[in-house]
């Protein structure tokens, strides 16, 4: 008698098939739930067993919380949580306003220094000007040891619609001026500086991402258009990011339709397409976008998207190589994890996050890495493989790994290695000398200044100036050594003082202005515009 065989052909072998398919799959989902499970109550068991058992008091909202903590750690450098106490603080640069009296200080000789108070915010409009000093915040003393940057920040700033009193001593007034400041909505600018660099040439710093940066981004570009601009430079150096839909539309302005900015996908996150649309209107004009170690995220979606469709060039260093999504999702104390959910892709597909798998700490050691090896002064040290080679659509060779490799690469200036230099800097030599040098000649300069254009034209660093700013130097013992390896120009630093004092007097764009003429990445970037034989030959234009 012949044996029966089971095949799998036929109407009732797919139906078999998909039966134990389905029960597959059913084992499969309930084991997985089974395990979820079991961990959630091994979790839950232990922190029990030491609440029950251990041998002193304890306190499980905070054991819990570092628990969170560690396992986030074994995922990926930037998967986070954020106690319910920081959530503003670290959302708040991104929101591009906080709530307050709206005026930027300094701590100075352990008193709060008015630097200048935010043109139309509540102090603007009470008359608080520049170089005032804030003496006594609601009747009590604010001056001394105890005044940080926290306690500034726990009483000037609170709710729209509250108020605050203050007590201010101003230069030439015996008597403290009293000011009740109703607190209000503060913004926060994204974009430091933006000016004409050279003729129909625009230049713009942008500094994060935030939910204000395109409306400053469109009022910059009308700014230099009225002066003339045709041709542009993008300054993303040190961006560190911010929202993804910022960085999709600031792409958007340079692309023709329906272009790929970046896709993202994970695991469990499906691949995720953002393509520009009709509304770009910069999409003519040569472009250069300025890129080093420290521009991430954001910034690497721009100078992808610019870089993958040959619209312009990337000038400076490999980018930092951050391409990981983080999505927030609460906890039910306020708290939140930012949890890595996907991966960012260029259009040509590349990664643009760079390997993790020895660990955060070898992870964050990757730009002392990059120093050492000599890939911040050296292009001729980076070496790519053959698979992480990508074309654009033009047939220029684009290379994955990690980062944003620029198109010409600008080696980190030497004399920013100067120890002399560096101390200057890590003993705030130069905040120091400015904050001191207008606390007696501010109403001077002002009246001999009355704006920009006339100091930034007549105003020097007079020998006198320079030897009291080494004389301040000597005092805090930092002094300029014979075997100092990085020669650091005097012409420079007195271009530094000036640049400090115009940032007092002015702001932050007064200071590029003045500080950018010694920036070589930029000089770099002004000749190729000017030059543009590597537009010409790239069509890029």
């Amino acid at each position: 008698m012949k044996k029966s065989i089971n095949t799998f052909s036929g109407l009732p072998g797919r139906f078999s098939v998909a039966l134990i398919i389905s029960l597959l799959l059913s084992a499969n989902v309930f084991a997985q739930v089974d395990n979820a499970r079991e961990t959630i109550q091994k979790f839950s068991t232990a922190l029990q067993l030491i609440e029950f058992a251990y041998v002193d008091s304890t306190d499980p909202p905070k054991l819990v919380e570092k628990a969170i903590i560690a396992m986030l750690k074994n995922l990926d450098p930037h998967s986070a949580y954020i106690s319910r106490d920081d959530v503003q603080k670290v959302n708040e640069p991104l929101e591009a306003e906080f709530e307050g009296i709206g005026v930027t200080f300094q701590l100075f000789n352990d008193t709060i220094l008015v630097i200048s108070p935010v043109p139309g915010g509540p102090s603007d409009k009470l008359g608080i000007l520049a170089g005032d000093k804030i003496l006594k915040i609601n009747g009590e003393d604010a001056f001394g040891s105890k005044v940080n940057n926290e306690y500034v920040m726990d009483r000037l700033r609170g709710k729209k619609g509250t108020s605050v009193d203050v007590s201010i001593l101003r230069s030439g007034r015996d008597n403290l001026l009293e000011f009740t400041i109703i607190r209000d909505k503060i913004p926060l600018n994204s974009i430091d500086a933006t000016y004409m660099v050279a003729p129909q040439i625009g230049y713009i710093k942008l500094t994060r991402f935030a939910k204000s940066s395109m409306s400053e981004f469109h009022e910059s570009i009308a700014q230099l258009r009225e002066q003339g601009m045709k041709d542009l430079i993008l300054d993303l150096r040190s961006n560190s990011g911010g929202f993804l839909n910022v960085a999709v539309e600031l792409s958007d302005q340079f692309l023709p339709d329906k272009k790929l900015i970046v896709y993202t996908k994970g695991l469990r996150s499906p691949r995720q397409e953002f393509l520009s649309t009709m509304n770009g209107d910069l999409t003519q004009g040569k472009l250069i976008v300025l890129i080093n170690e420290g521009s991430a995220s954001a910034s690497e979606i721009v100078s992808g998207a610019v870089q993958d469709w040959d619209r312009g060039l990337i000038v400076g260093r490999r980018s930092f190589g951050k391409g990981l999504v983080q999505r927030p999702f609460n906890l039910p104390d306020g708290s939140l994890i930012r949890l890595t959910t996907a991966r960012y892709f260029t259009p040509t597909g590349r990664c643009i996050q760079k390997p993790y798998d020895e660990g955060a700490e070898e992870y964050y050691k990757d730009l002392k890495n990059r120093l050492d090896n000599g890939e911040l002064v050296d292009a001729k040290t980076i070496s790519f493989p053959d698979s992480l080679k990508y074309f654009t659509p033009k047939g220029r060779i684009v290379y994955g790994g990690g980062g944003i490799m620029p198109d010409v690469f600008v080696p980190l200036d030497s004399t920013r290695f100067s120890d002399y230099y560096s101390d200057l800097v890590r003993t705030g030599i130069f905040n120091t000398f400015t904050l001191n040098y207008l606390e007696k000649n501010r109403n001077k300069l002002v009246e001999k200044y009355p704006d920009f254009e006339a100091f930034d034209k007549n105003f020097k660093v007079t020998t006198e100036m320079f030897d009291d700013f080494l004389a301040l130097a000597l005092e805090k013992k930092v002094e300029r050594k014979a075997d100092d390896k990085y020669f650091y120009p005097v012409a420079d630093l007195k271009t530094q003082v000036k640049a400090m004092i115009a940032r007092n007097l002015w702001d932050t764009n007064a200071y590029f202005r003045i500080i950018n003429p010694l920036d070589k990445e930029l000089k770099v970037a002004v000749d190729l515009i000017q030059d543009g034989s590597m537009f010409t030959d790239l069509k890029l234009h």
